[in-house]
């Protein structure tokens, strides 16, 4: 989906009028980020010092993100990598991810070039995505929801999986702290379709609660991971990814399904643990 500047500007304002679901979570990001910025200033202005510190160029990096109902905007990261860095190869990396069976664990588990010095650490711990909190102030995003995907994976997605985008995108969420690195692209989507359909004040609340131990975990998985050579998880079966099968799995590796409360089953993998 493809629009003009003009409806950019005007379509979250005009979303968050018309899903009076989101009424609350605007509030709720809003009264948080308030009240955490006295400890929120003081790290992004130690985060800036660090990445100006070890390597020249802008501290943020822009890049265009799709969000709520497909709409596209400028997401704002801190910078990890080195200027002007080949971008073609997550391409190619999320390609694989979305035709396979494979967990979703970054490219740079294992050790990246194109990353500065510190980079993975804040990668890890998410503190990259600080500088996000500034969509979330300007209505683009929310503390809770999808991640926000980049154009030419929304182009891949079949017509199901966009279901998804029926709510504001986050910067954690339920696929987050369910696993995330050790779950497929086919499981983050049911898990992010799950929550666009059923969420709730209660379970945003449990959610941001729950995203320190998750990143906690991710941090410990990714140091264990960089320290053991050759122990990546090896690819596993693909799922079924066609339009006229949109939740047919290959169930060898899968163990049971999650009956959810809109009639969806959300299938898992053994020793996957899906805080729902």
């Amino acid at each position: 989906m493809d629009i003009s500047g003009e409806d950019r500007l005007l379509s979250y304002p005009v979303a968050l009028k018309m899903d009076q679901g989101l009424r609350w979570k605007r509030s709720l990001d809003v009264l948080l980020i308030l009240l955490a910025l006295p400890f929120l200033l003081p790290l992004v202005v130690f985060v800036a010092l660090l990445i100006r510190s070890v390597s020249s160029g802008p501290v943020l990096f822009r890049q265009e993100r799709v969000g709520l109902k497909g709409r596209r905007f400028m997401c704002f990261k801190f910078r990890t990598m080195f200027v002007d860095a080949d971008a073609t190869i997550h391409q190619g990396h999320l390609q694989h991810l979305m035709n396979s069976n494979t967990p979703m664990m970054k490219m740079d588990s294992k050790g990246d070039p194109r990353i500065i010095p510190f980079g993975l650490l804040l990668r890890a711990s998410g503190l990259d995505e600080l500088p996000q909190l500034i969509n979330v102030l300007r209505g683009e995003m929310s503390l809770v929801g999808p991640r926000p995907c980049l154009p030419y994976e929304y182009e891949r997605y079949l017509p199901w999986q966009k279901e998804r985008f029926g709510t504001v995108p986050g910067l954690t969420g339920l696929w987050q702290v369910s696993g995330k690195n050790k779950t497929t692209f086919v499981e983050m989507i049911q898990l992010d379709i799950r929550y666009a359909k059923n969420k709730t004040l209660w379970w945003d609340l449990k959610i941001i609660l729950m995203t320190i131990p998750a990143l906690v975990i991710q941090m410990l998985d990714a140091r264990r991971v960089r320290k053991s050579p050759g122990h990546l998880l090896p690819p596993k079966p693909n799922y079924s990814n066609s339009a006229s099968a949109p939740y047919a799995f290959n169930k060898a590796p899968l163990i049971g399904a999650i009956h959810a409360s809109n009639g969806d089953d959300v299938w898992v993998r053994k020793g996957t643990k899906l805080n729902l």
